[in-house]
């Protein structure tokens, strides 16, 4: 297949192209840097380069603004929407105008659609959008991509869960407190963590990628969600490390604002329509990811 990617540098993307190179794919990546690698990459400095998508067989758009990355500040908050829907506005606007369009468009979102989610219901692709800035981002989000008319082009939206890996992504960030014991409860502990492998997150874009029977939205989080106290002491186990400090909901609140939500939400979420499908996940047990991931 020849496929377009946006975002192809990040963490996800650049493991993505890597693995559709390996497999013999050709890929072209939006981006104005440079990349060296083993295989070759084809490189788009601009979208304003292109006319239509009529020689891509998939656009998969994985572009965005880092969301935790800085205090989300009203001119922030445009920067995180304009990186998101602009974007994909301009990708959809591409693949209308081919004749001859790619087969599948996969676009990003993320589980921050759902919001605060309660212990009494569990989120499927179906559940409502919730409330505040990051729900209503990840509806204008998917709301571009959705808005797409070329009937010979499905739409997959994905719904992304807290995508764990040693390469990139929060565990990156977190693993050397925990490997110096300062591990411990965000909050009181009690609220889900929607997760998924970065293998699996892979391997279900390359599943939608290659079903003509999938479209609309997939959430891409491990069937078995844990809460932050599970997580805790799990990663601490597969580290052999004590983790018994605590952070304060208010303490939370105050350092991080709005952004707060990014840790405290219930994040209770189920992929049923993956699985309706017949993916099969490599990792749904967290405990078993780290003992295997974990260097020691």
């Amino acid at each position: 297949m020849n496929i377009f990617i946006t975002g192809g540098t990040g963490f996800i993307g650049s493991a993505l192209t890597s693995q559709l190179l390996a497999q013999g794919h050709s890929v072209t990546v939006l981006t104005r840097q440079h990349i060296s690698g083993q295989f070759p990459l084809t490189f788009c400095k601009n979208l304003s380069e292109i006319k239509n998508f009529n020689e891509f067989d998939a656009v998969i758009n994985l572009s965005g603004e880092p969301i935790f990355d800085k205090a989300w500040t009203p001119k922030q908050k445009q920067i995180l929407t304009n990186s998101r829907v602009d974007l994909t506005n301009h990708l959809v606007k591409l693949i209308d105008n081919s004749d001859n369009p790619p087969s599948v468009f996969i676009s990003s979102s993320a589980i921050g659609f759902y919001g605060d989610v309660s212990n009494s219901h569990i989120a499927d692709e179906n559940s409502p959008c919730g409330n505040g800035f990051l729900s209503q981002l990840c509806q204008q989000w998917e709301g571009s991509a959705l808005q797409m008319k070329n009937p010979k082009t499905r739409v997959c939206i994905i719904r992304t869960g807290l995508v764990l890996s040693q390469q990139g992504g929060m565990l990156k960030r977190i693993l050397p407190l925990y490997k110096l014991g300062l591990g411990g409860k965000i909050g009181n502990g009690e609220q889900h963590w929607a997760w998924i492998s970065l293998d699996d997150h892979l391997q279900a874009i390359q599943f939608l990628l290659k079903n003509p029977h999938s479209s609309g939205i997939f959430n891409l989080v491990a069937p078995k969600n844990v809460t932050q106290k599970q997580f805790n002491q799990d990663l601490a186990t597969s580290l052999k490390r004590p983790a018994f400090c605590s952070v304060p909901k208010w303490l939370i609140n105050i350092i991080l604002r709005a952004r707060s939500q990014l840790l405290l939400d219930n994040q209770l979420i189920y992929p049923k329509k993956l699985l309706d499908l017949g993916f099969e996940f490599r990792y749904s047990c967290l405990k078993n990811y780290l003992k295997q991931h974990l260097k020691k």
